[in-house]
């Protein structure tokens, strides 16, 4: 079998199929890169692979909806390229992976595009698209933004509340940042950080003589006692804010804290447009890790946000996935090496943020999500997979076994299981966050686009065979929400009966039916005279209210 082949026929029989909201007995009959068929007695042409899936999971392969592949930061290489991160991506369940494009300050984000996707595009194995950061601000950045989701198939860029000097924004770049993107239908993905604070706070502890990596969870604090001390709960409620004033969808990624995520909790209850994502390190370990003996496994755990010192934290996040408060767990693979890490040894503000995950995320999240009795199989799908589909503007074609959709299927089997080792992992790095853990939970096919390129671990498939996947704009599952909150106004006028010239006047904001829709929103006038009414009584006015809004088909 070619490994690059798309034309292979795969009929898996016998499985259970799993997606986001119901499970079944069902066969799935796979041709052209396609699932054609998903039912039982299935009637398909001659000559196609059958696939015993008796007892596992048929599941949509997963989506890495945070990667960083072939990256410079905090002036360390990343170990992995397109190559070896989608290999790994594969091997553990994911058939696409997101990755981030991160200018430096002054640089065009069109330019750094066009650099990444030339060494994605003759790397990569599987499917994947790219984040683009929004590390500085100005008229040239708004312009590329709009060609980059016009033109070149992105639809999510990143913005940074940390990373003082480096790709942090000002508020007011953030405002700026975020209603380009409700114009253009982008995604806005902030990473929520006082900056300014952490910034003081690790200047702090140096002067403390605090140098190891236990300085990254001193200097960015979440005080269980005081939630309003954690600077990640005080800038989730910030860029919040920001959003709801520039009419913005806002999704929070790498939410670490209890204290942040209860922020999220309320804003979604208040109506507003917010939807996040957690990563596998936060929601599986603690940050006693920080205070190891031994330094290098200290500092492999260096992530921002900083893993949590709450040993209660990791389980309440998994939690919050299995509740939908947070909506999507990532990898946020960034792999260095101890040797990368020790640039830090006398500084911990110099050991680069990252570890390793694109791998073992589908097996961990199992583990400790479904095994662990915080969430079922379906919602398992959801989080790992078709949540990041449906906020991406992928699905259905990605994250569900439909007819029609590309064939991005994995066989799982829930029982057996594994043991996660640096010295048998082929993602990059020396060190393994979750070394030594058994999970149950194991991919045994994976098919990318309708080609089988891992079987039992043995891997298949050619480097560059992958493919950039356009993201279209304006998600149905964000802005739908939008178009309804930004509809027509009418205004209930309330006349109070009063034997003076002078009455009561009462505004209250309802929604009614949707108007014309463009860029700028006005409000017109009326002029309401006093009915000929015997009784106090309350006087409804129809006032038109033109909200002009982007057009979004």
């Amino acid at each position: 079998m070619a490994a690059g082949s798309s034309s292979v026929r795969i009929l898996i029989k016998g499985g259970r199929v799993v997606n986001d909201d119901v499970t079944q007995e069902a066969d799935v009959y796979i041709e052209s890169g396609l699932i054609q068929q998903v039912g039982r007695d299935l009637m398909v042409p001659g000559g196609a692979k059958v696939i015993d899936a008796s007892g596992k999971l048929v599941i949509p392969g997963g989506i890495d909806s945070s990667v960083h592949l072939q990256q410079t930061f905090m002036n360390a290489n990343t170990l992995d390229d397109f190559y070896s991160g989608t290999k790994a991506a594969l091997l553990g369940g994911s058939t696409m992976v997101i990755a981030h494009v991160l200018p430096e300050r002054e640089a065009s984000l069109l330019e750094e595009f066009e650099k990444i996707r030339a060494h994605a595009d003759a790397e990569a194995c599987c499917d994947y698209a790219l984040h683009v950061g929004v590390t500085w601000w100005g008229p040239k950045v708004r312009r590329e933004m709009e060609v980059l989701v016009g033109e070149k198939g992105v639809n999510s860029f990143q913005m940074f509340m940390a990373y003082k000097d480096v790709l942090m924004l000002k508020d007011s770049e953030l405002y700026q940042a975020m209603h380009t993107c409700k114009n253009i239908g982008a995604v806005a993905r902030v990473h929520a950080e006082n900056g300014e604070l952490v910034h003081e706070g690790a200047k702090e502890a140096l002067d403390l003589g605090i140098s190891g990596p236990e300085g990254m969870e001193i200097s960015r604090p979440e005080e269980v006692t005081d939630p309003t001390v954690c600077l990640e709960a005080e800038a989730t409620h910030r860029a919040i804010t920001i959003a709801n004033r520039a009419h913005c969808p806002v999704y929070l990624v790498n939410v670490s804290s209890v204290s942040a995520a209860d922020v999220i909790a309320a804003a979604g209850m208040q109506g507003k447009v917010v939807h996040a994502e957690t990563t596998l390190a936060h929601s599986a370990l603690s940050g006693m890790h920080y205070y190891h003996q031994d330094w290098a496994h200290a500092a492999a755990h260096v992530i921002a946000p900083p893993l949590r010192l709450d040993p209660s934290t990791p389980d309440c996040l998994m939690g919050l996935l299995g509740n939908d408060i947070i909506n999507v767990v990532a990898s946020d693979h960034r792999a260095f090496n101890t040797k990368q890490k020790a640039m830090g040894k006398e500084d911990f503000t110099k050991i680069p943020h990252g570890a390793a995950g694109v791998e073992d995320r589908m097996s961990v999240i199992w583990e400790r999500g479904v095994v662990a009795g915080k969430m079922d199989e379906n919602r398992f799908v959801a989080v790992t997979s078709s949540n990041a589909a449906k906020i991406y503007n992928l699905y259905p074609r990605k994250g569900r076994i439909v007819p029609g959709a590309d064939a991005d299927v994995v066989v799982w089997d829930p029982d057996a299981s594994r043991t996660i080792s640096a010295s048998t992992q082929v993602q990059g790095g020396d060190f393994n966050l979750y070394e030594g853990q058994r999970c149950r939970g194991v991919p045994l096919v994976t098919i990318s686009r309708g080609r089988l390129v891992c079987e039992s671990g043995v891997f298949t498939c050619a480097q560059g065979s992958g493919r950039f996947y356009p993201m279209r704009s304006f998600p149905d599952f964000l802005y739908k929400k939008m178009v309804q909150r930004e509809k027509e106004l009418k205004w209930t006028i309330t006349f109070l009966r009063d034997p003076r010239p002078e009455f009561w006047l009462h505004l209250v904001d309802v929604p009614v039916a949707s108007g014309n829709r463009g860029n700028r929103r006005t409000v017109s006038t009326a002029t309401a005279s006093r009915p000929p009414t015997r009784n106090t009584g309350t006087l409804v006015l129809r006032i038109t209210s033109q909200i002009h809004l982007p057009s979004f088909r």
